[in-house]
């Protein structure tokens, strides 16, 4: 990646075999907040030069597969420092290009490298050979490299969805093509290429472009992994494209989540109601593990409205990235801000009302950029499109509910199961949370607030396939190969 003379345009190219690749065309990145000014250019890569990747990378694999799982670590511990040094570039990129406050963007440089280093302690435990003496015999559990990875990751955390899959495919041995998403692509790249700097060349490789390139990465037969985050949809179309070669995957898609508040959730704690704003509109809601549907006992409901709205006007501060007093920031594409409004518009015509949240810092800037203010919708039918969709953006409804038995049907019967909430006495929430089809549900947090990078992180039904994070997160980039040495080595029942 290179900087222009002015230090202000981004010029991106394809990343292959450890150079970079001049494109034909390229594409401009927009600033979210003043679409007007071009923060960068990124390339349309062809289907050609993503075939050059996938051979570079696989060509890369014959020798980096040697390697040491010690060389790993100690390259990708270089790696993380040069992205500490680099920080406040990375964050300054990724706020102009993406739109989430500069609070936001160094929070998810944060939660990278806190998988970065949490995946540098685990590897070699996770990683380990097994050996097990038994009275059969002797069995070897090793946990092989899988192949060349294609590396797909969403436009809303571009840094952190790269570098939960770059991190532990690099340490258990694999090598890679990382395609960022095209609404994000520019910090993602910056940061892929700083890691590639302290690895042999072929082991990452960076690709961007159309349909093409990624059919290419999902169907290429030297591609033996897909590691895939987004929507639900697109993943339906990477599962087809795979099968003609029947590759592994994880794939963490969309969800719906709920939050529940039990009539023992004191609606008086200012925090907890900081905490839900918060898990509501962090990033312009725009986190696939935020909290998208609230459900509120109907005892404790009005007061419940009433203290939200209290808590989001005091929190929500809609205004420019890069003032130290907003904490919330324009959507990051004009496609999705009208997706959030179309939802929102039809939740008004059936009826419901819709309340706007917090303050908005700058008029001028918020009619210039892609802003939506934060809404609250009220009195919505429970299974109206605002309450069953993931709105992906800065609106969120609430609704009542009469008992545990009803709420819990609500929630599990949604097609998604990524993460989920209860809040309440810890006794009656987590007796709630055991009965929630969702892959991480948190007690009296939600969303980034409770998550923990050492545990697995992915979801039920259609939300996704596989696990990131934790150990797990580590193997799931591997083939476990055993080796039997059995004491009788012939079977005793055959007739010579």
């Amino acid at each position: 990646m290179t900087i222009q003379a002015d230090q202000e345009t981004i010029i991106v190219e394809a990343f292959i075999n450890g150079q970079n690749v001049k494109s034909l065309s390229q594409v401009a990145k927009e600033n979210p907040t003043n679409p007007t000014e071009i923060v960068g250019y990124f390339p349309v890569t062809t289907k050609e030069q993503a075939v050059e990747a996938i051979e570079a990378a696989a060509g890369a694999f014959k020798t980096w597969k040697q390697t040491s799982i010690d060389e790993r670590i100690t390259m990708m511990r270089k790696a993380i420092e040069k992205i500490r040094a680099a920080e406040n570039e990375i964050v300054h990129l990724l706020s102009r290009e993406h739109g989430k406050p500069l609070y936001d963007a160094h929070g998810e440089i944060y939660v990278s490298l806190m998988w970065m280093e949490f995946a540098c302690n685990e590897a070699k435990s996770a990683l380990q050979e097994e050996i097990k003496e038994h009275e059969n015999g002797k069995t070897i559990l090793s946990y092989d490299p899988i192949g060349v990875v294609a590396a797909i990751s969403p436009w809303n955390y571009p840094i952190a969805l790269s570098t939960i899959k770059i991190a532990p495919a690099l340490l258990a041995g694999n090598t890679i093509v990382l395609k960022p998403s095209p609404y994000a692509p520019l910090a993602a790249a910056k940061v892929a290429e700083i890691i590639a700097s302290e690895f042999p060349a072929g082991v990452i490789n960076v690709v961007h472009g159309d349909a093409d390139v990624g059919v290419e990465l999902t169907s290429n037969p030297l591609v033996t992994k897909i590691a895939f985050t987004g929507g639900t949809a697109t993943a339906k179309h990477i599962i087809k494209a795979a099968s003609e070669t029947i590759k592994d995957m994880t794939l963490e898609l969309g969800g719906n989540d709920a939050a529940i508040f039990l009539e023992s959730f004191d609606v008086h704690d200012e925090r907890a109601m900081r905490r839900i704003v918060i898990s509501n509109f962090l990033t312009a809601g725009q986190i696939c593990m935020i909290a998208k549907r609230v459900y509120v006992h109907r005892s404790i409901y009005d007061e419940f409205v009433e203290k939200y709205i209290e808590a989001a006007n005091r929190w929500i501060r809609i205004g420019d990235p890069f003032d130290s007093n907003t904490t919330v920031g324009p959507v990051n594409n004009l496609k999705q801000k009208n997706y959030v409004l179309g939802l929102v518009e039809d939740a008004q015509k059936r009826g419901a009302k819709v309340i706007p949240l917090g303050q908005i810092l700058d008029q001028k800037l918020f009619d210039q950029g892609y802003y939506l203010q934060p809404t609250l919708v009220l009195g919505c039918d429970v299974h109206d499109p605002i309450v069953v969709e993931e709105q992906f953006g800065p609106t969120v409804p609430i609704l009542p509910f009469d008992d545990e038995e009803q709420v819990i049907h609500l929630h599990n019967e949604s097609i998604y199961g990524l993460t989920s909430s209860v809040w309440g006495k810890e006794e009656d929430a987590i007796s709630v949370a055991r009965q929630l089809e969702a892959g991480t549900t948190m007690i009296n947090t939600a969303a980034v607030q409770g998550l923990d990078v050492r545990f697995p992180f992915g979801g039920f039904k259609q939300s996704g396939i596989g696990r990131e994070y934790g150990a797990e997160g580590i193997r799931t980039y591997t083939e476990k190969h055993v080796i039997n040495v059995p004491k009788t080595l012939d079977l005793p029942y055959i007739p010579e």
